[in-house]
């Protein structure tokens, strides 16, 4: 199915549901992994759809795409999810064309997310567009879009201060544990999972703890072995994960699991445990929360600790907002003359017609590079000029005229 005439800026849309108006439970049940993105884009493909990302975090899932309407993308993601459709639209905000391109570069800044100005998803969203342009599925229109994204998200990390302090949830996690644990750095610390997030909880644990008291388990046993040889830590095999539970202390979880990782039957009886769940659909059973030797905290509950920097984070977003809108400009121009691209390839098939035609009777010369260069250049006239007056129609005539009559 040719989808070509779906490629206008009014069909391109998002669709998503994130911290604002959704818990953790119920954002759990429209979390994707590799597996349900990977099906999810072949229906795209069946379904004529070929340029789709879809980004999904412990605060929000979203869907981006060239669509006939919102609908088509909001039923394809809720075909590979628990939840269905009619759950998703009771949370969703919708947005196309040119609300829909501010809200991921306020994303990619941000300004979003649910710790004022995190910067881990940044990398969230880069791999989420990497796994769709992987399959096929990122076409120029979101490459240049994505590039944009990430270039202004790194203005305004070098030129505000919007990322100092608190800035994610697992620098959350970490100033959590100093607060309410009494020195930390002597008690045992097991960390599931050693993805993006898990990575950077893990790094902040032995940078801000000061303690190598940490063992890490994940279900690919050399990631976890890896990590633990760079920062000279201990990893264990997932198959030893009751016995790892029962003597942790403080237990992080950053697994991208379905199913609760942690049961009832690994934490009772086992002394007081702390567990910090960064998991999105929670990894943690009910059953083992309601422990009385358990306390937990969940991602929620820290984006809502007291940050003293938030203050000023908050005074640097108007300078983070004045950046997006330069560099949104810059890709609403980008936009605007790829519009005028099949003028302009039909153009130069004219030009070089014109050229061979009996009644044009005075080319101005029979070399073809230098040909070449003068239609190059009415080319390259005829473009400014769109830009500055977009009446593409004249332009042709006129660019016809300029090379019938060059000047000198």
């Amino acid at each position: 199915m040719n989808t070509e005439y779906l490629k206008n800026i009014s069909n391109f849309f998002v669709a998503g549901i994130n911290y604002k108006k959704s818990d953790a439970c119920v954002r759990g049940q429209f979390a994707i992994n590799n597996e349900q993105y990977a099906t999810i884009l072949q229906k795209a493909s069946v379904l004529g759809l070929n340029e789709v990302f879809i980004l999904s975090t412990c605060n929000r899932t979203e869907i981006y795409g060239f669509a006939n309407s919102s609908r088509q993308l909001v039923e394809l993601l809720c075909s590979e999810t628990t939840g269905d459709s009619k759950t998703f639209l009771e949370s969703a905000y919708i947005k196309n064309g040119c609300e829909a391109i501010e809200h991921v570069f306020s994303v990619g800044a941000g300004l979003d997310s649910q710790i004022l100005g995190d910067y881990e998803i940044v990398g969230q969203l880069k791999n989420a567009v990497k796994f769709s342009k992987e399959n096929g599925f990122i076409g120029a229109f979101c490459e240049r879009l994505i590039n944009c994204v990430l270039q202004s998200s790194k203005l305004i990390k070098n030129n505000t201060e919007l990322s100092g302090g608190t800035v994610s949830v697992s620098f959350a996690a970490v100033q959590y544990i100093k607060q309410v644990v009494a020195n930390p750095s002597s008690k045992n610390i097991l960390l599931l999972g050693v993805g993006k997030i898990g990575r950077n909880t893990c790094k902040n644990l032995v940078d801000y703890l000061e303690t190598k008291n940490i063992t890490l388990i994940n279900r690919s046993p050399e990631k976890a072995d890896e990590l633990a040889r760079e920062l000279g830590l201990r990893s264990a095999s997932i198959e030893n994960l009751s016995s790892e539970i029962a003597n942790a202390d403080i237990i992080l979880v950053a697994t991208n699991s379905p199913e609760p990782t942690i049961l009832k039957e690994h934490v009772e009886g086992h002394g007081e445990k702390l567990i910090i769940d960064l998991s999105i659909p929670y990894n943690v059973h009910e059953e083992a929360q309601q422990l009385s030797n358990v306390q937990l905290v969940n991602v929620d509950e820290l984006s809502k600790l007291k940050d003293e920097t938030l203050r000023m984070r908050l005074a640097e977003v108007p300078k983070a907002k004045a950046i997006i809108a330069e560099v949104m400009q810059e890709f609403k121009e980008w936009y605007e003359m790829r519009r005028h691209v099949p003028m302009l390839k039909h153009l130069k098939i004219k030009l070089k017609e014109l050229y061979t035609h009996p009644s044009y009777s005075n080319p101005t010369t029979t070399c073809p590079k230098k040909l070449d260069v003068q239609i190059q250049r009415v080319l390259n006239d005829t473009a400014g000029k769109i830009k500055l007056q977009n009446q593409k129609g004249c332009q042709y005539l006129a660019a016809l005229n300029d090379f019938i009559n060059p000047r000198n």
